[in-house]
């Protein structure tokens, strides 16, 4: 791999900067392909290649070439192969594939990027797309419900290490899609009880899910909108890149909900990729402005933000810590009855 970061003091650099979509955009594709899952069953040559994705041939060479320098692939005698995180993370076929989260990228980010301008001058969602118009699409739900796994599969195993779960008996994460994360946390703790709330469409590819990983009735599935219904009681309840996709109020109307929820003694986990009061991490940036294109109110925000909706909502305390290197995680304690 030798691609560097660019130069930005120079005229050079600031220009490789401007096109660095151009590198976003060539993993995008070869995932869209399904490039690694081809070289997953090993190494291939050009014209192998061509074949078997059906390609026209025309800017191929260029096209492998570059994942090469990007450090995606690797090539040895003019036959490519997937260089180890590519291996590991975007083959469709293993669990521990996160390229869910980049088809939704190329599908829906990618395009709403190039109007941010627009976005920036209006404050409008440029995504084209409603949330609940969207789910209404199976195709549409399951690249979603793919976006959400690619995130959960990474986060799941550092929750399940974040507190002490031998205190409590019950989890539920509010829209919590099709329960992977929720799935994760029972399977490291076997006695606790999962729950999931999230909107009717989700039903069908929860109880798919459930079933894939061996759970069937240990978690149980609540259909309806975290703004409408109450919140099945929990002793966690769990609040991860949920409040990101709403505005300040509403997000302390949801911190307020949860608290109710939360069974005396339990605990409310909230996660997103939170702003930090100093120098923000670029990755965050970028998530939060996802949220303006994709979302009528959403944004990024400070833990000191959910600190202060928790006290508000009635939380005896709060502690925050870092999650994985870019979502941070805030533990809101509820008291115990006397």
């Amino acid at each position: 791999m030798t691609t560097t970061a660019p130069d930005i003091s120079t005229p050079a650099g600031i220009l490789r900067l401007g096109n660095a979509f151009c590198d976003a955009k060539a993993l995008l594709t070869a995932v869209e392909l399904d490039l690694f899952g081809l070289l997953h069953e090993g190494p291939a040559d050009e014209e192998t290649i061509r074949t078997k994705l059906d390609l026209h041939g025309r800017g191929l060479r260029d096209f492998l070439t570059l994942l090469v320098q990007l450090g995606l692939l690797s090539e040895q005698d003019g036959r490519y192969a997937n260089a180890e995180g590519a291996d590991k993370y975007l083959v469709r076929s293993v669990p521990t594939f996160i390229g869910g989260f980049l088809l939704r990228s190329n599908r829906n980010l990618y395009p709403a990027w190039g109007r941010l301008s627009e976005a920036l001058r209006t404050g409008q969602q440029q995504s084209g797309s409603e949330f609940l118009t969207m789910v209404q699409s199976p195709q549409v739900l399951r690249q979603f419900v793919g976006m959400m796994d690619a995130l959960t599969q990474q986060l799941a195993p550092k929750l399940a290490e974040a507190i002490d779960w031998s205190r409590y008996a019950s989890v539920l994460d509010v829209g919590g899609c099709r329960g992977n994360l929720v799935g994760q946390l029972v399977k490291a703790h076997p006695q606790l009880h999962g729950k999931v709330l999230d909107l009717p469409a989700m039903q069908q590819v929860f109880t798919e899910h459930m079933e894939s990983m061996g759970l069937g009735a240990a978690v149980s599935f609540h259909p309806g909108s975290f703004f409408e219904v109450p919140l099945p009681e929990a002793d966690v309840v769990i609040l991860g890149h949920v409040l990101h996709d709403w505005d300040e109020s509403q997000r302390e109307f949801l911190v307020r909900k949860a608290y109710d929820a939360v069974r005396p003694g339990g605990v409310l986990l909230v996660y997103d990729r939170m702003l930090a009061e100093g120098p923000a991490l670029i990755e965050n940036l970028v998530i939060s402005l996802d949220m303006l294109l994709v979302t009528d109110g959403g944004s990024e925000y400070p833990a000191e933000e959910i600190h202060r909706h928790a006290a508000a909502a009635g939380f005896a305390s709060t502690e925050e810590k870092l999650l994985d290197a870019y979502d941070t995680l805030v533990v809101c304690h509820k008291a115990a009855d006397k």
